[in-house]
């Protein structure tokens, strides 16, 4: 068993992390584990949280076949999905070693685990994210990296100064023509940019479905977390272990609609296209019809505007050509510009390990061994999903703003010439004991 996560046991984990959430969220690195390596020789630990379609078929499968890892316990408030994780692990060790837990703060509390792969509902990540990081533990957190505004810019104060290892699973940043792409539009190829397009679905809606008959071996409370109490229903929490991406993305008080789903992952090329990583919009326009959920426009500082529309994937449109990319696919307008090399002394983006999915978690797996920073940090993660929430909260809102734009600070993360706004980056949470974030 490693000794250099901090101590933390099950009752003093369990006892303290409620209290935590209300400290500052400023910690210091040496209250926190993970700035140890792990062994060259020692296996990374792993707990997977949140065992659905993402988790069986994707997750969990990459990493059995990493033989300098070893997955060790997971979780999940479905009794059905819980065992079928633990059945999975168990098979394809040979083993029956695989512990099985409801509450995931139990898996935190061990010590012999090194790091967490999450692929919860997205109102679960923020306070997943923030017991994780307190318990010392790197993590990999499936995008969109957060449900609300306000969470985005917790998560990362809370992770950012810690010294754990963080992988948000923007995995298009491992596959080569999304980075090519890049290169060509950071390096000039196409001239100054001036718009770009994101073809990505629209905003979510408040949750209207009607009560169900529980399905037996549900948690409803957990499931339902942070969010309000409503009766269940199987578009939510489908019956069993399901093989369909579940509905309940499309419901403000669980996702962000095809916003947040695919935004996470378009929005964030557009992001590094532009070098805005650190940074992002800072005026958001409405559409004419903000009922129509497409069409709203972001405004950065040096005058490119993305805008929420067009063919699905992202489109660079520059003073000297286009480039157009999307998954296995990369066209250029002319077409010369796509068979340009990359010269010496251009520059280069993160190179992580050949493939998209293998390769973005084997980057974060290097990662946890070497202690340097993935492809997708935590911060990266955050301010590619307030991009998306920024343009949710102006569907969402479209009445209220009468056609009038919002001015973004996006480093001190408030909008500026709307005070009401500001409100607006959160959604009302189930003021539960275990459940609950920080009011600021």
């Amino acid at each position: 068993m490693r000794t250099h996560r901090r101590g933390w046991t099950r009752r003093r984990f369990l006892g303290t992390t409620v209290a935590s959430l209300a400290a500052p969220m400023i910690i210091p690195r040496h209250v926190l584990g993970g700035g140890e390596k792990v062994g060259a020789n020692e296996k990374i630990t792993l707990g997977a949280i949140g065992i659905g379609k993402m988790m069986h078929d994707s997750h969990l499968r990459h990493f059995f076949r990493m033989p300098e890892v070893k997955v060790v316990a997971v979780s999940d408030v479905d009794t059905t999905r819980r065992e079928t994780g633990k059945r999975q692990v168990d098979e394809a060790y040979g083993n029956k070693d695989c512990a099985a837990y409801n509450d995931y703060r139990e898996m935190l509390a061990r010590d012999d685990i090194d790091a967490i792969i999450c692929a919860t509902p997205d109102h679960w990540h923020a306070r997943i994210i923030i017991d994780t990081c307190r318990a010392g533990k790197d993590m990999y957190c499936e995008k969109p990296l957060t449900n609300t505004l306000r969470e985005a810019k917790l998560v990362m104060d809370v992770v950012k100064p810690s010294s754990i290892i963080f992988q948000t699973g923007s995995q298009q940043r491992a596959s080569q023509n999304f980075r090519y792409a890049c290169e060509l539009v950071r390096n000039g190829y196409i001239g100054e940019v001036k718009r770009v397009l994101v073809g990505v679905g629209g905003p979510p809606r408040p949750c209207d479905l009607p009560g169900e008959e529980m399905e037996p071996g549900l948690d409803w409370d957990r499931w339902l977390g942070p969010a309000p109490m409503r009766p269940y229903n199987s578009v939510l929490s489908p019956r069993g272990m399901h093989k369909h991406f579940p509905a309940w993305r499309n419901y403000c008080e669980y996702g962000g609609g095809g916003m947040t789903d695919w935004g996470a992952h378009h929005f964030d090329i557009a992001q590094w296209g532009l070098g805005m990583d650190q940074s992002g919009p800072v005026e958001i326009v409405p559409p004419e019809n903000p009922a129509s959920g497409k069409g709203v426009k972001f405004i950065y500082a040096n005058g490119t505007e993305v805008i929420h529309g067009g063919p699905g994937g992202v489109t660079f449109i520059g003073t000297q050509g286009e480039i157009f990319v999307n998954r296995g696919k990369l066209s250029s307008k002319p077409e010369t510009i796509i068979k340009t090399p990359i010269k010496d002394d251009d520059i280069h983006l993160y190179r992580a390990p050949a493939g998209s999915h293998p390769g973005h978690r084997q980057d974060w797996i290097n990662c946890v061994r070497s202690r340097k920073q993935p492809n997708c940090p935590i911060e990266v993660g955050a301010r590619t999903v307030a991009v998306c929430h920024l343009g949710n909260i102006v569907y969402l809102h479209g009445k209220e703003l009468k056609g009038q734009s919002l001015k973004w600070d996006p480093q001190k993360w408030r909008f500026t010439n709307n005070e009401a706004a500001n409100a607006w980056q959160d959604y009302p949470y189930r003021r539960r004991k275990g459940y609950e974030l920080p009011v600021s």
